[in-house]
């Protein structure tokens, strides 16, 4: 594209934006054991759009003191869109200009607000692509992501148009299946490579399965919870392992037998990698270390990791043993592995670093967090606790002791002001 910009004299400069590594799909949802994204916890698309766009922007603004962002948002994708434009239509400052509602010194200009699917295919096949690609080939992969693999482009109400296709990221949950996806698989058997990518986002994104899948404590280890019983937090340790090696797997099969051109496809980098094994070493205290040893198995190459600075005191062996130990003597107590391997950890460190300030109140979150018995005793905990704040005048949350869920309504699983984020305790 850039090329193609300067050989027209296009003033065009092309920035391709991604989120911080810190900050991918996977380093929240493998890494830090984030749910899968739904309607009432949609944390993706703030962290890997909206901030790196914000970033990029704020960034032109304070280069050049204003900027106009262009648009191609219609209201015929959907009522939301329709109802969101329309209401920043009456803030717009001149025709086609909106001021953005969270960025100042910035206008949002949206030519196409009133283009329907039908307006952009005839523009596409009348008007040749100044990047150099076809848009006859673009045509085709839409219309091979609809279920009866057509594409008209006439104005009449009743027939399908290839607006209805969608393409955005694979990984996404927002729907509770990808139709297109399905489609393409369906209707090219080039495409064949793309349905273990298929199954895979099937997988992790159960709803049946997944409150099983994940801990009952929060993100910041504290209980939350309606309708009597506990609003679930993080992935646990086995299905973060188990989706790592999956999607490993994936890619290297991919790699092996896909088309030519992803033979080299990553569909996990390494940096990813690196800031995922930190996460569950670091932060959560599994000094069992496995990511390099699941990643080893797979690829079949050592996991390279330059500026890795791990402990060499414990590590697998010393993991099984604690395990074994924990069950024995507390076969009840399903924390107590946790509780143990965690206060450790925190110990080990504190001594490799000959600092220990703060140790104490370290020690005692880990403790308060997991001296739970099970998710019953951690119910029962969470309850009693409401009941004394009911008995004397403080502020609870009565949905917990409601027995009948309203119509429609969903659990609360969304991150709200009351409920932290990224381990930060409340």
């Amino acid at each position: 594209m850039r090329q193609a910009a300067e050989e027209q004299k296009i003033p065009f400069v092309p920035h391709r934006l991604t989120p911080d590594y810190d900050n991918t799909f996977w380093v929240n949802f493998l890494g830090k054991g984030y749910p899968f994204p739904r309607k009432k916890f949609r944390w993706c698309t703030d962290r890997l759009k909206i901030q790196p766009v914000n970033k990029f922007v704020k960034e032109k603004i304070a280069e050049h003191g204003e900027i106009i962002m262009v648009l191609g948002t219609r209201k015929a994708e959907s009522a939301n869109r329709a109802r969101t434009m329309a209401f920043y239509e009456k803030k717009r400052v001149r025709e086609l200009l909106s001021p953005n509602p969270t960025l100042v010194n910035e206008l949002v200009f949206s030519p196409l607000s009133e283009w329907t699917d039908d307006d952009v295919w005839i523009f596409l096949m009348q008007y040749k692509n100044p990047w150099g690609y076809s848009n006859q080939e673009l045509l085709t992969l839409y219309r091979g992501a609809t279920a009866d693999n057509e594409c008209p482009l006439m104005v009449e109400k009743d027939l399908p148009s290839c607006g209805k296709s969608r393409f955005g990221c694979w990984v996404c949950t927002m729907v509770e299946s990808d139709k297109s996806m399905e489609a393409m698989i369906a209707n090219d058997n080039e495409k064949a490579w793309m349905t273990p990518l298929l199954e895979f986002r099937n997988e992790f994104g159960n709803e049946d399965k997944d409150r099983s899948r994940r801990s009952f404590r929060k993100m910041g280890g504290f209980l939350q919870g309606s309708y009597g019983q506990l609003h679930h937090g993080p992935y646990l340790k086995e299905y973060r392992e188990k989706w790592l090696r999956h999607l490993l797997e994936i890619q290297r099969e991919i790699n092996e037998t896909g088309p030519e051109e992803f033979s080299n496809l990553e569909l996990i980098t390494i940096q990813e990698l690196r800031n995922i094994r930190r996460i569950w070493v670091f932060d959560k205290h599994e000094f069992e270390d496995t990511l390099p040893e699941i990643y080893e198995e797979v690829i079949g190459k050592p996991f390279y990791d330059p500026e890795w600075i791990g402990s060499e005191t414990f590590k697998k062996e010393e993991w099984n043993i604690l395990r074994d130990v924990c069950m024995e003597m507390y076969p009840d107590e399903k924390l107590t592995f946790e509780m143990m391997y965690s206060l450790i950890d925190i110990e080990n460190r504190a001594n490799s670093l000959n600092h220990r300030k703060g140790i104490l109140d370290q020690l005692e979150d880990c403790i308060e967090r997991t001296f739970y018995a099970d998710e019953h005793d951690a119910t029962q905990y969470y309850q009693n606790r409401l009941e004394r704040k009911k008995q004397l005048g403080g502020k609870y949350d009565e949905k917990f002791f409601a027995h009948i869920q309203n119509e429609g309504e969903e659990f609360d699983e969304a991150s709200g002001e009351n409920e932290p984020l990224d381990g930060e305790q409340k």
